[in-house]
């Protein structure tokens, strides 16, 4: 009976999304040991305060506070702080990269935050393979969906964006600026990928639920859906040829583990656990997978698991037999992309301040270079550097840099694998670095620095100037461009991406409130204005773009 009423505590702290999933496992979960602090919440506060975390703080901090991105908030480490200490922290953030959250949280929220963390984690149920087929739904199956586009949207061009706080995806026609259809997915989608065909739309959210968005009706419709877990935040297909559309794979972060999904119908067909040992060779119980990329030279996965630093490369030739090439990199792995050739890999192990960097030709690890404080590039960036040859780039969380790193073992043997030069940003707590092959220009953002002014602007480099010291480059406030008016959230600008010409750029402005206005901001690559804001009441709270043609081709 003591077991049943402390998991019925630890639902009441968890998104009420999820409760109805969690109830019927609850009698089951393992029950966290008893807080020895004297923090308490009531019930309604603690379920409130566990809704926040899971929103707004597991992702850095993990679902068992265990930490990776963020701090180990663990009760023996938040204690030390004190609530007035941790109260003060969520409201400004950090120069090492954490968030100010005074314009989205009360202080109230922030108080009663600041005492859940120093109480102990509550430790979610586990999610198999039945519950994963359980909540499998074909809603149209194959057969019955249309053999021919049924519209005529250029869908190379369209946009999926994500709104992340009414858990939906707008696709956007990116020819005419107007949202071609909303799709209603879970919560807070963090990425979306295309099938190889350019077909499908692959979105997962972060409370695990899985869509499958198929382009091809008239407007855009969910043909299938599933739930990979509690948490989630990578998927992607098959792209190898021969493998176009066969598969898709996903990524949990709790629990931590992935799955092999047919890539039409997304019915589950193999489930891998990868909780195991860090690189350090210490038991972890929560190694989230953080990031998926496919191959298009081989039928193989490339995936990133965060807290132990170990790299996987699937062979997904023979799934009833699969094969994994582990490789050893550095703790905290993160997000990360391609070189220009598809062949290196390279990836941010954000909290160690490292990128790792892997052969998938040869399936070794190439190199770990040292970097300024939080790499987070998401995908990266991809260009030729006047003096250094081929480049990737990343920005960071914890320091205001751009970080350019040679990619060219041939041709430029020198530079290859070495930080080669640190430009400027105007501001630490960037996300997302962004270019085109088509473009000269280098754009940075730093939606998460508290200064409204850093938040909502964008740092952009003349590639062609790099090689000049004196170099000088632009700062553009996008925020202000919007014209939102005053809100109470920071009018943070994020993630930019290009239009499928390479001619655009698209940058989110995202109040973080769902009852205030956001923007899309399109901005002329060429001249660096403003070509259009794309405003409607619809568009809450935008984040993630992601262009159909440049993510389906790997183009950054």
């Amino acid at each position: 009976m003591q077991k049943v009423i402390r998991n019925v505590l630890m639902l009441a702290a968890l998104p009420l999304a999820m409760n109805v999933a969690f109830a019927a496992k609850a009698e089951k979960a393992a029950a966290p040991a008893p807080a020895a602090d004297s923090a308490t919440l009531s019930a309604e506060a603690k379920a409130a305060s566990g809704k926040t975390y899971f929103e707004r703080c597991a992702g850095c901090h993990g679902m068992l506070r265990k930490g990776a991105t963020g701090k180990n908030l663990e009760p023996q480490n938040t204690t030390k702080l004190g609530s007035s200490r941790l109260e003060k922290i969520m409201a400004y953030g950090t120069e090492g990269g954490m968030p100010n959250f005074d314009d989205i949280l009360s202080k109230k929220e922030l108080a009663d935050m600041a005492k859940y963390v120093q109480m102990p984690a509550d430790v979610p149920p586990e999610w198999g393979m039945k519950d994963m087929k359980e909540s499998w739904k074909l809603v149209v199956p194959v057969a019955e969906r249309p053999t021919k586009q049924m519209n005529k949207v250029n869908l190379q061009n369209v946009f999926a964006v994500t709104l992340r706080d009414s858990g939906e995806v707008a696709l956007i026609d990116g020819d005419t600026k107007d949202i071609w259809g909303i799709v209603k997915t879970g919560y807070a989608v963090h990425i979306s990928r295309i099938s190889a065909s350019g077909r499908y739309v692959h979105v997962i959210g972060r409370d695990g639920r899985y869509d499958l968005i198929d382009m091809w009706y008239e407007t855009p419709k969910i043909v299938a859906t599933m739930k990979a877990g509690y948490e989630a935040r990578s998927v992607d297909t098959s792209k190898y040829k021969g493998y176009e559309d066969k598969y898709a794979v996903v990524g949990a972060y709790w629990p931590p583990q992935y799955a092999i999904l047919d890539g039409e119908t997304l019915e589950p067909l193999k489930l891998i656990s990868t909780r195991g040992v860090t690189v350090d060779g210490e038991y972890h119980p929560e190694p989230r997978v953080a990031s998926i990329v496919s191959s298009h030279d081989k039928p193989e996965w490339v995936i990133n698991i965060k807290e132990t630093g170990m790299i996987k490369l699937v062979d997904y030739s023979d799934i009833a037999n699969l094969k994994e090439v582990t490789i050893n990199s550095a703790k905290f792995l993160h997000d990360g992309g391609w070189d220009s050739t598809k062949r290196y890999f390279l990836v941010a192990a954000n909290a160690s301040n490292k990128v790792a960097v892997v052969d998938t030709k040869d399936g070794k690890l190439t190199a770990l270079v040292d970097t300024a404080k939080i790499p987070h590039p998401g995908r990266g960036a991809n260009f030729t550097h006047p003096k250094y040859g081929p480049v990737w780039a990343t920005s960071h969380l914890g320091a205001d840099v751009i970080t350019l790193i040679g990619t060219d073992p041939k041709g430029h043997p020198e530079q290859a694998w070495k930080v080669v030069q640190e430009l400027k940003n105007h501001g630490a707590n960037s996300l997302f670095v962004k270019t085109h092959p088509k473009s000269k220009n280098l754009w940075a953002d730093a939606p998460l620095n508290p200064d409204p002014e850093l938040a909502g602007s964008v740092t952009v480099y003349n590639i062609d100037e790099l090689g000049d010291p004196a170099a000088k480059s632009q700062v553009i406030n996008l925020a202000a461009a919007a014209d939102l008016g005053k809100t109470k959230g920071l009018q943070r600008v994020v993630h930019g991406e290009y239009n499928e010409k390479g001619d655009e750029i698209w940058f989110s402005v995202w109040t973080g409130n769902k009852t205030e206005p956001s923007a899309i901001v399109v901005v002329d690559d060429k001249t660096r204005t403003v070509k259009k804001v794309i405003k409607d009441k619809r568009l809450v709270t935008p984040t993630g773009k992601f262009n159909v043609h440049n993510t389906q081709h790997d183009v950054y």
